[in-house]
């Protein structure tokens, strides 16, 4: 028998699957089968501030009073944050894994004081969503990166295990990434699947493209899980974006991984999707004599393979000019 037990963000896991942030964890009773179908712990659905700040737009659009203007802005934050910190108070009661709260603030006065309450409420750790898509010409993007580390300081003081999840956007994610460890950070999550935009051909209409991830995406995951790991000393890696079932999850754990994060797998097979896939990983690592998951963890890291480059290869013609013709 297997040991798929690990460690994340301080936290003691019963498996290296977590349950993604995403409109699964909206449902209390929901996420209770799929943390019996093996999660070994769960992000709830991030708080979006610039949510609250539409509802409070759309409210203010529809109210004949304009001295109330204060008292609904108010009233709305207040309330959808209290909603929130009450999912949170059930979760923790009721679920028996790590819960890991989630927050996407547009404000930096607002992630030290929503994070202070998650604390309060009971959050095992917080996942700090910042992905930003700046289109100012005159935009300094080292300011923007300076952004990041600063929100990392400020939620340091809070005194939670600090995740922060990435887009993969960035020009050097090493380097980004050191920095978020030495402002503060637990750990990254790689990577954050950004909204997709489609057109409607027959309209000529710009509109909402698919919500879930696919096979491919998973190829720049595994490729910066590896590289990070390999380069970047004493931070934590979850990895998101394209992990379908155990072979996606073997594959992550051999590129360093400390944990993997499963969302679109579970939306169209529901909890089947996460005992399968850590079946699927107790069988494997049986036929190839591990006991547990520490014990191959990042050996396929970019610092330990034979060839880093293999990491590094951007361009085919570097892949094919190595390889005989038939």
């Amino acid at each position: 028998m297997v040991n798929l037990q690990t460690t994340f963000a301080g936290l003691q896991l019963s498996s290296p699957l977590i349950l993604s942030s995403s409109g699964l964890t909206r449902s209390i009773d929901r996420t209770k089968a799929l943390v019996e179908a093996g999660a070994g712990a769960v992000i709830l659905k991030s708080l979006f501030e610039e949510q609250i700040l539409m509802h409070t737009g759309h409210l203010l659009a529809h109210n004949e009073y304009p001295e109330a203007a204060d008292y609904i802005a108010s009233y709305t934050r207040v309330e959808a944050v209290d909603e929130y910190l009450e999912l949170l108070r059930r979760a923790k009661a009721e679920l028996s894994v790590p819960v890991i709260a989630s927050i996407n603030c547009s404000g930096l006065e607002s992630w030290t004081d929503f994070a202070q309450k998650l604390k309060e409420a009971g959050a095992d750790a917080l996942e700090v969503n910042i992905m930003r898509l700046e289109t100012s010409r005159f935009y300094d993007p080292v300011a923007g990166e300076e952004l990041y580390l600063e929100i990392v300081r400020r939620l340091r003081a809070v005194g939670l295990p600090l995740i922060i999840k990435l887009s993969r956007h960035h020009t050097a994610l090493p380097t980004l990434v050191d920095k978020l460890r030495a402002a503060g950070a637990t750990a990254v999550t790689l990577f954050n699947r950004s909204y997709q935009l489609d057109i409607d051909l027959e309209r000529e209409q710009i509109v909402g493209g698919d919500v879930f991830s696919h096979a491919g995406d998973f190829a720049e995951t595994l490729r910066f899980t590896g590289l990070i790991r390999g380069v970047v000393p004493g931070i934590e890696l979850a990895a998101s974006t394209g992990i379908y079932g155990w072979q996606e999850l073997a594959k992550i754990l051999l590129a360093g991984a400390d944990v993997a994060q499963i969302c679109t797998a579970v939306y169209k097979h529901g909890p089947s999707a996460i005992k399968d896939a850590l079946t699927g990983l107790g069988r494997w690592m049986m036929d190839h004599g591990y006991q547990s998951v520490d014990e191959f963890r990042g050996r396929l890291s970019y610092a330990s393979v034979a060839d880093p480059s293999l990491f590094e290869r951007l361009q085919f013609m570097k892949y094919y000019s190595g390889r005989t013709q038939s």
